[in-house]
């Protein structure tokens, strides 16, 4: 079908399709194609395909143009053709119907034979470079065209052709691809009554598409330390299965999971092979999507706050970190850093923040977090990074931007914050339709620190309310941190007092979470402080305005 020396097209009349529906709710299409001679049914569209066919692109007797495609031998000799990138050239109300009188093809039957009222033969010609241009756009999507199939070398696997992840499916039993690096996880340790284990997963990307990668204890050992990340390597036969969505959010039916036949040696001529694969969604139209969806963002840092220390709900201390990220829609919205990435990020330089993976949430309004997969690229080397840097020094930098969460600086004067008084919270029972859960943890360590837990009553002009404060919160309320306080309280009762004394008529801005708890058949509300800055007088004078404009309004 190709020459050697030159880029072509085939047209194929399309003939049928029939849908085939896999595990996990996921579908596949599946194709009988015909050249006008032959027809073959082992056609089989990429996901990426798939609006093809659910849209009703394809219908019997159109005819496409196969633009890029790679064949698949399955274990029982069986060919199938996966179809990566294809074009409708004409639709079937522009066919008079079906072009000649095909039959089926059978591999190794001879094609010399003649034959007598033969259809045409397949409409072969140059694809023409758009606009007189040199044809450039043409040969990224199909630079395998006239090639020999890439082996890899110095493997055991090195026989089996490179072939993209995009082609990657269960039924395959050699193969190789030539991906890179994207993520590597750190290595992860479980303990059950089944036993003990190890695992680390990493995310591939090549020109084609993605995947996820998971290898097991020995897995772990033979791979963990030699895998760089965003390096390029050569792997060779591992299982393929239906991805897990959970754990994955990587736009793949499918995930690999390394096993004992598995091979994974270097790539050095890796110049070709892209750094990853981002859908960017704008900040602007995460106001419309689903709470929970996960997206690839990218924006300028127009703010960072301090890392925090908090205490999981397993009494697990974690840090985290809140950064404001606007791009060239002028919003903003929150972005929340977990663990290392929220300890060694350094906001200084407002640098562009690249996140695939985060997940969105309606926290706020509108925030994101990222995951334990998520992959976080500073001042990645990528054109949607520079074209933002050149519009944020240029123009965005003396904008405001118009923010989609709520503020959690001091004075907490965000537009979107749930301000109650005291009397509102009891008259309106907030709380009253959450579920409490009651933790009962025994902790016993010789080296301990010393950790906060203060009741404290709070008022404003209509009512009072006691509250419960936990370590940052108490630090900030009490002025002083839970270490010297230890101390104080083992060598000086008097001081530790004082300090007490001190906190009291000071003013702050509280943000709480209020819950209903039943004891002994008796219900009462449980407030715990979330957080309590001091108070931002300039912030907290312009909410009174506008609360006193929109009075006025009325």
């Amino acid at each position: 079908y190709f020459h050697a020396s030159q880029l072509y097209s085939v047209e194929y009349p399309f003939q049928n399709i029939r849908k085939i529906d896999g595990g996990n709710g996921l579908s596949r299409f599946r194709l009988m194609m015909s050249d006008g001679l032959h027809t073959m049914s082992s056609f089989m569209l990429s996901t990426q395909l798939n609006p093809m066919a659910e849209q009703n692109q394809l219908a019997s007797n159109c005819v496409c143009m196969l633009k890029r495609s790679v064949t698949n031998v399955l274990k029982d000799g069986r060919r199938v053709v996966v179809i990566l990138d294809m074009d409708v050239i004409k639709s079937a109300d522009q066919m008079a119907g079906k072009i000649g009188d095909p039959t089926p093809y059978v591999e190794g039957e001879s094609q010399s034979k003649p034959q007598q009222n033969a259809a045409p033969a397949p409409t072969v010609r140059p694809l023409q470079p758009p606009n007189g241009s040199d044809g450039s756009m043409n040969r990224p999507s199909a630079q395998s065209f006239g090639k020999k199939p890439m082996a890899a070398p110095n493997t055991p696997g090195g026989s089996s052709k490179v072939v993209p992840i995009a082609s990657l499916n269960p039924y395959q039993s050699k193969w190789t691809v030539r991906a890179r690096v994207t993520n590597k996880s750190a290595i992860r340790t479980w303990s059950n009554s089944r036993g003990d284990g190890k695992l680390f997963s990493m995310e591939l990307v090549d020109e084609s598409g993605e995947i996820r990668a998971t290898g097991f204890n020995n897995e772990v050992d033979k791979f963990y330390s030699l895998i760089e990340q965003g390096k390029v390597y050569y792997i060779s036969k591992g299982t393929l299965k239906i991805a897990n969505k959970q754990f994955s959010s990587l736009k793949n039916d499918y995930e690999m999971t390394l096993n004992g036949e598995t091979t994974i040696s270097p790539c050095e001529d890796s110049h070709d092979v892209p750094v990853v694969q981002c859908d960017f969604v704008s900040i602007a139209d995460l106001e419309c999507r689903e709470k929970d969806t996960i997206v690839d963002v990218i924006g300028v840092c127009k703010n960072t706050e301090d890392v925090m220390r908090i205490m999981t709900k397993n009494s697990r201390e974690v840090s985290k970190r809140n950064i404001q990220l606007m791009d060239m829609s002028g919003r903003i919205i929150q972005l929340t850093m977990w663990g290392s990435d929220a300890e060694t990020f350094d906001g200084s330089g407002q640098p562009i923040l690249a996140i695939k993976g985060a997940r969105l949430s309606d926290f706020g309004g509108r925030s994101l977090s990222t995951l334990y997969s998520s992959t976080v690229m500073i001042n990645p080397d990528i054109p949607e990074a520079y074209k933002l840097r050149g519009w944020y020094d240029k123009e965005g930098h003396a904008m405001d931007g118009q923010s989609m969460t709520e503020l959690r600086g001091p004075g907490g004067g965000g537009g979107n914050t749930n301000w109650k008084t005291l009397a509102e919270v009891k008259n309106e029972h907030l709380g009253h339709g959450d579920k409490v859960c009651h933790p009962h943890i025994k902790i016993e360590f010789p080296d301990f620190k010393y950790r906060l837990m203060l009741s404290a009553n709070i008022a404003d002009f209509g009512d009072n309310q006691w509250v419960i404060c936990f370590q940052d919160s108490a630090e900030t309320l009490l002025g002083q941190n839970s270490g010297y306080l230890g101390q104080l309280k083992d060598s000086n009762e008097p001081a530790f007092d004082e300090v007490f004394q001190h906190a009291n008529f000071n003013t702050f801005v509280f943000r709480n979470r209020v819950k209903l708890e039943t004891y002994n058949d008796e219900s009462r509300i449980k407030v715990t402080v979330v957080d309590a800055k001091p108070v931002d007088h300039r912030e907290y004078s312009k909410r009174l305005i506008i609360n006193i404009r929109k009075l006025a309004a009325q």
